[in-house]
């Protein structure tokens, strides 16, 4: 027979369980759908401009979630020379742009990407004129040299692209194998850099694409240029003196040399006909001007603290990103209701219902870290920043449960949309995974995808939204997310299209989650490391 006081101390132990389970319901039951709609009617909308980081937009929206935590009782964190505390942890981006950059020649201004573009980097803060020369295709090999005869030092010389080919399409150059050291054909950054050793001072390249063809080009590369724009989370030394070259049309190549589209046309075809250099070239002026600029862009995390009881020293961290993309280029608003506008506002559900537990005397026992972050549009760099100057020992960080785009559904469940994709559960804590198993089964019952847990998964999700920077320092992870839909990064992202019943379920899942992580006895292992 069992003894009567360690039955009566099982009895304890459930009943225990069971009214700890009662309390979670109870203030989970305080996550609605009208309390998000609520929250994020404002952070979406016009007002905050898409909360482009750094931006007037996304201070506003760190403002609004300062003001509610400190409503629910949460404590500032971050801690200033003077002593001072503040919900913010500030920090800076730094970013090189392009400025004023033009080419001009023969009393006509070209606009850079839409006249011109410009492979690789340069520097050219005012405004500067030289004389212009063509070489040919500018390729020198073996008994094949386009600056034979030709003085271009100093100077900027205009070549074409690609290299000379026969009638029937061959490869003159690197078609010769017996010949030629090219094993295939010769690239701008191989006739940039022979042109520089041979004195050149800039490089034009004709390009063989015309019409659409050219446009769509164009635009593919201001894409690709923005590299050369993007902020970074430390200051970067460029080194414009670089290969770099300008890829203009035939016509503007024309117009810049002074003579016409045919006869550029006629000596590019006698070259390729008699497969040897140009036996006259074209000659002109140009001034030209490439612009970079150095700007700071000062931004924000917002942490809001709930200290917890007998275990306070450990601590969950619960994260968003509260930045979006901005305003686009046509001037239109993205306003990000969904990515990440859903997770930011489910952060102020859950500390309020943290909050009302620790007002009626159940409060957690480990303490809780909100975390609004910035600079996830940019490269994840608010995370990434609070990761190398966390205001909470990374040692005692228990787990993040990370919240980006919660609020739609994606193709793949148009059907079902009681679901949620959880990312990142098992990489590191197996207990982790298993607790967030137990949370849905007994309290939202949502379907569980794990499609993009997959370590072979081509969207590689695991690695792009914030939790990252936490589970690459060795804390465990759950990423929720339901998928990226048509108005991903676009102004249709409106609050009118979330799924707020939905939402709510996600977010209530996420803390029964959280609730078991800062209540449990025993802190959970890192005991995985899956792929």
């Amino acid at each position: 027979m069992m003894n009567k006081n360690l039955l009566a101390g099982l009895f304890l132990s459930i009943n225990t369980l069971a009214l700890a389970q009662d309390d979670a319901a109870k203030y989970a039951a305080s996550i609605t759908p009208s309390d998000l709609k609520k929250h994020l009617v404002i952070i979406a909308s016009d007002s905050l401009e898409g909360r482009d980081t750094g931006s007037p937009g996304q201070k506003k929206a760190a403002e609004y979630v300062s003001k509610y935590y400190k409503e629910y009782g949460l404590q500032p964190i971050a801690t200033y020379a003077d002593g001072s505390k503040s919900y913010l942890q500030k920090y800076k981006l730094y970013k090189r742009s392009w400025g004023e950059v033009y080419v001009k020649a023969n009393g006509k201004k070209y606009e850079f990407n839409k006249d011109f573009y410009l492979n690789g980097l340069l520097d050219v803060p005012e405004e500067i004129s030289t004389d212009l020369v063509t070489a040919g295709y500018g390729i020198e090999d073996g008994n094949y040299n386009d600056y034979t005869n030709v003085d271009v030092k100093g100077k900027s010389v205009v070549l074409f692209d690609d290299e000379p080919k026969t009638s029937g399409g061959k490869y003159l150059i690197s078609g010769n194998s017996e010949k030629s050291k090219w094993s295939g054909p010769v690239s701008w950054q191989v006739k940039a850099k022979l042109a520089r050793e041979k004195g050149a001072k800039y490089v034009f390249i004709i390009t063989d694409k015309t019409g659409e063809d050219l446009d769509k080009e164009i635009r593919q590369r201001a894409v690709m240029a923005r590299r050369f724009s993007a902020p970074t989370l430390k200051p970067v030394q460029e080194n414009p003196a670089g290969t770099a070259a300008f890829v203009v049309s035939g016509k503007v190549a024309a117009e810049i040399l002074g003579t016409s589209v045919s006869k550029l046309n006629k000596l590019k075809s006698e070259i390729d006909k008699s497969g040897k250099p140009a036996s006259k070239d074209f000659t002109g002026t140009v001034s030209l001007k490439v612009g970079r600029v150095s700007e700071t862009i000062d931004t924000e995390n917002v942490a809001a603290f709930m200290e917890g009881t007998d275990k306070k020293e450990e601590v969950l961290v619960i994260s968003a990103h509260l930045d979006h993309i901005g305003i686009s280029e046509n001037g239109e608003i993205n306003n990000g209701a969904d990515d990440d506008g859903s997770g930011t506002v489910s952060l102020l559900e859950l500390a309020e219902a943290f909050s009302k537990a620790k007002a009626e005397g159940k409060g957690p026992r480990r303490s809780i870290l909100f975390l609004n972050v910035t600079g996830e549009e940019k490269g994840l760099f608010g995370s990434e920043y609070y990761s190398e100057n966390p205001l909470l020992p990374l040692k005692n960080t228990i787990a993040d449960l990370n919240i980006d785009m919660i609020g739609r559904v994606d193709e793949a469940h148009k059907n079902d949309p009681n679901y949620v994709y959880v990312i990142g559960s098992d990489k590191l804590s197996s207990k982790l995974h298993e607790i967030g198993e137990e949370a849905n089964k007994k309290y939202v019952n949502f379907k569980l995808d794990y499609t993009f847990n997959d370590p072979k998964d081509p969207n590689r999700f695991y690695y792009r939204s914030d939790h990252y920077n936490f589970a690459k320092m060795g804390v465990p992870v759950i990423f929720y997310f339901t998928g990226v839909h048509e108005d991903y990064h676009r102004p249709g992202d409106d609050v009118e299209k979330i799924l707020f019943d939905k939402q709510s379920g996600i977010v209530k899942l996420v803390f029964h989650t959280a609730w078991e992580l800062v209540n449990r006895d025993e802190r959970i292992v890192v005991d995985s490391h899956k792929e």
